[in-house]
């Protein structure tokens, strides 16, 4: 599970230097206006596109302060160290973090902002797969704004005006419970054995789940085919299904726990993680990053044009962007975009580093902006159709 710490380096370096780019997402900004902008900034927190528009952070903290609440959605507790990340936050500015729907997926987060818009309960903030971000940020759902340390960002990582940025990244992973699979699978390959009849599950549909669709991405890469071509993937799945070997229910650690879903198809960091938090729980649970079908991406960050609570949105996305949150990302196993240049300025969590799962075959080329789309509507148009029955 862990490897040296330059092969960690190494891993993060491949995906920073290629990550996917958002820079031709469209711009949006908000131009309502809310109750109190902070006495030296020249706007108002829904306007904010930086904490200098504010006065600076010290004004955007007391801002977030008096709003006193931080709505997020489907954030659960033990992805990329979520839990960890939303107590420190609290404990560190005394913001109330309401957490909704946490087992949700993007598309679910997206569908909150247009049908809650202008409501308290509208998610402030939203933690999106590519693919969904940047749907998002072209139907104008999303806020621009630029951390303080934005311009340490690839460019490649980010909307050149801060719509959407990467936050962490990891590999389409396998993961197993060794204790219930007598031979744990290690590639793509590997799960049409009918050994495993009945025991591969995915983090969710790939219609709605970002983890999904990396791993029909993933699938795809293994079956020949390519970033313009997942349909391989689609069918991959289908044969799956085809040989009994595809369980229908959505991994979950609680499914996983109960045995019901023993083999996983899930981000890096989710199955390393799983294998910290199940050791107490007498459960063997195994990883491999699939040298057949490597696939890497990242997550991004946003703001929800229409945010109900604008200074708390914005002074989130400070923190997650500093050192202090990138290296809890980290803390979970996740690559964070700026692994880089906190490795550069001495900031990095080394220890954390070299825990990061091994990869046999690093994944070098991201899939452009039209890729992504296009891949997507096929997965949108074939997926239920090479599942069903």
């Amino acid at each position: 599970m862990t490897v040296h710490r330059a092969r960690a380096a190494a891993f993060a370096a491949v995906l920073t230097a290629a990550a996917l780019s958002l820079s031709a997402c469209g711009s949006a900004g908000s131009t309502a206006k809310s109750g109190d902008a902070a006495k030296a900034g020249t706007k108002e927190a829904k306007d904010a596109t930086s904490a200098a528009d504010l006065g600076g952070l010290d004004a955007l903290v007391a801002a977030a302060k008096k709003e006193g609440k931080l709505h997020v959605i489907t954030l659960p507790r033990d992805w990329a160290n979520y839990g960890k990340i939303m107590d420190s936050f609290k404990a560190k500015y005394g913001i109330e973090i309401e957490d909704e729907n946490p087992d949700g997926s993007s598309q679910d987060e997206i569908n909150a902002i247009t049908s809650r818009k202008g409501q308290d309960r509208a998610p402030d903030v939203v933690d999106l797969g590519s693919a969904f971000a940047q749907s998002a940020a072209k139907d104008g759902l999303l806020a621009p704004y630029k951390t303080a340390n934005f311009d340490k960002i690839a460019d490649t990582m980010k909307e050149s005006t801060g719509l959407a940025v990467n936050d962490y990244g990891g590999y389409v992973s396998i993961g197993c419970d060794a204790k219930k699979i007598a031979n744990c699978p290690k590639t793509f390959a590997d799960l049409l054995k009918p050994e495993y009849k009945g025991q591969v599950a995915l983090n969710g549909n790939p219609t709605k789940s970002g983890s999904a669709f990396g791993g029909v991405y993933a699938a795809a890469l293994a079956n020949g085919g390519s970033l313009d071509n997942i349909q391989p993937g689609i069918d991959f799945f289908g044969k799956l299904k085809q040989s009994g070997n595809f369980n229908p229910v959505e991994s979950t650690p609680a499914t996983i726990e109960k045995g019901e879903t023993p083999i996983s198809i899930d981000w890096s960091y989710l199955n390393a993680g799983y294998t910290d938090e199940f050791k107490a729980k007498n459960i063997d649970w195994q990883v491999s990053v699939p040298n057949d079908g490597s696939y890497a991406q990242y997550y991004n960050q946003a703001i929800n044009k229409w945010a109900p609570h604008p200074a708390a949105a914005r002074l989130w996305q400070e923190y997650l962007f500093s050192a202090e949150g990138q290296n809890l990302f980290l803390g979970g196993y996740a690559t964070p975009a700026l692994f880089d240049a906190l490795k550069k300025d001495g900031t990095l969590d080394a220890a954390a580093a070299a825990k990061l799962p091994a990869v046999e075959k690093p994944f070098t080329t991201f899939p452009t902006q039209d890729q992504i789309a296009a891949a997507k509507k096929v997965v949108t148009e074939n997926w239920t159709k090479a599942i069903a029955g």
